[in-house]
């Protein structure tokens, strides 16, 4: 019981990282309809970020994640207007905004390595070393902060898009873009700041999930790819999907890498997704809840 319980959390705790990215790719499809591959590899910034002012120039952590988060922001937004905007400016077809994307990624790789290294660095734990107790187990402190993260960034994103003024305004230009400029919504500021939040959320979890496996180059990369999976699982382009397929993706890993064996975890990760996309191709959430975020 007590090994069910500790792989639970674990599962729980990684399953809140691939929430956090799946979120970011809905709401960019949902912004734009379009498809990106650089979530993982701005989780990978962000993780590198708040390693530098959080272990390097020795920050307080939160000062460390407010900085991370706002400068992934700007990432975000002026990927979106220096080269996704260009790009369909130029009424390319959407896969070559996804090839663009998939560049982009590998240019952010390489940035990290000729910045930071190629080595795995460690990342200091906020809590010290203590553990704490649930249920009779130990667990990392930063497990149940990845989980509290994840929920508490979906609940404020929720208030964000659907009690603000900004929000609805963002909300409008994604389901009508023609409708929402005729009056007067800026539609371009608007999908920006969706890249530019999308970015942000992915940056926070790499400052969460970096004191559990170190921050290394590729980190975001695998991070990403179940993330994409965890959206796809909940229904693509559903906030509240994303949340539950990256937890039900983080779930399955875990107890399949405990009870089973940590070689087929990937495995038995994917043939879910397979097994959703046969059975319910619109996701946990289905395609009407997808039109009402």
């Amino acid at each position: 019981m007590k090994l069910f319980i500790q792989l639970t959390i674990t599962g729980l705790a990684l399953g809140s990282i691939y929430s956090l990215i799946a979120m970011g790719y809905s709401l960019i499809y949902k912004a734009s309809g379009l498809m990106t591959f650089v979530q993982g590899d701005i989780l990978t910034i962000g993780a590198f970020l708040g390693l530098t002012f959080y272990r390097f120039l020795g920050l307080p952590y939160i000062v460390s994640v407010i900085l991370t988060m706002l400068i992934a922001f700007l990432i975000g937004f002026l990927l979106e207007k220096g080269v996704i905007r260009r790009l369909l400016n130029r009424n390319v077809m959407a896969i070559y905004i996804v090839l663009a994307t998939i560049a982009v990624s590998y240019i952010f790789q390489n940035g990290a390595q000729a910045i930071w290294s190629s080595k795995v660095e460690y990342f200091p734990s906020v809590f010290g070393t203590d553990s704490v107790t649930v249920l009779g187990v130990s667990v990392q402190p930063e497990s149940l902060l990845c989980v509290g993260a994840s929920l508490i960034c979906m609940i404020l994103l929720h208030f964000f898009m659907t009690r603000t003024r900004v929000g609805t305004s963002m909300r409008a230009a994604a389901m009508d873009p023609m409708a929402a400029e005729s009056c007067g919504i800026n539609v371009s500021l608007n999908t920006g700041l969706t890249w530019g939040i999308a970015s942000g959320i992915a940056a926070i979890g790499g400052i969460f999930i970096g004191p559990m496996y170190g921050v290394y180059v590729t980190l975001g990369s695998k991070l990403g790819t179940k993330g994409f999976a965890g959206a796809v699982m909940g229904g693509y382009g559903n906030m509240y999907g994303a949340m539950v397929g990256g937890l039900v993706l983080g779930l399955v890993e875990t107890l399949v890498a405990g009870y089973i064996s940590s070689d087929f975890k990937n495995l038995f990760a994917y043939i879910i997704l397979i097994l959703f996309l046969f059975v319910k191709p619109t996701g946990i959430f289905n395609e009407t809840a997808v039109n009402d975020v």
